[in-house]
């Protein structure tokens, strides 16, 4: 089993616009690391504070397969100048994947918290 990480930023606190982004990410990871829904033991949500409008899982409940993954939505502690408007996921994937192939993925704004990923 591997630990997939990830981080998007929403622009708005919007149901929809929630719900869109955690889909982005979760299918840029899927792509990038070559992996399906079944493949995914479970998969753990963070939001900053300011996002209230939406679940992010529910969101991913929409993408196909997903409906048997267990999928779990959690608050990121307040931390003073943390970025603002962002989801993180961390996937537990059951994959033979060497930890070093696998890629991690960050987007928009997010990108921010892991410049070491960059290119």
């Amino acid at each position: 089993m591997r630990g997939i990480r990830g981080a998007i930023t929403v622009g708005r606190n919007e149901k929809e616009e929630i719900w869109q982004a955690a889909q982005e990410l979760v299918t840029k990871i899927l792509c990038t690391n070559n992996i399906t829904p079944a493949d995914i033991g479970a998969a753990i949500f963070s939001a900053t504070e300011d996002l209230t409008a939406a679940f992010p899982t529910a969101g991913v409940r929409r993408i196909a397969g997903f409906d048997l993954v267990p999928l779990f939505d959690a608050r990121q502690c307040a931390i003073e100048d943390s970025l603002p408007h962002c989801i993180r996921v961390l996937l537990l994937v059951n994959t033979d994947t060497p930890q070093s192939s696998i890629h991690h993925v960050y987007l928009r704004a997010a990108a921010d918290l892991r410049p070491d990923l960059e290119g």
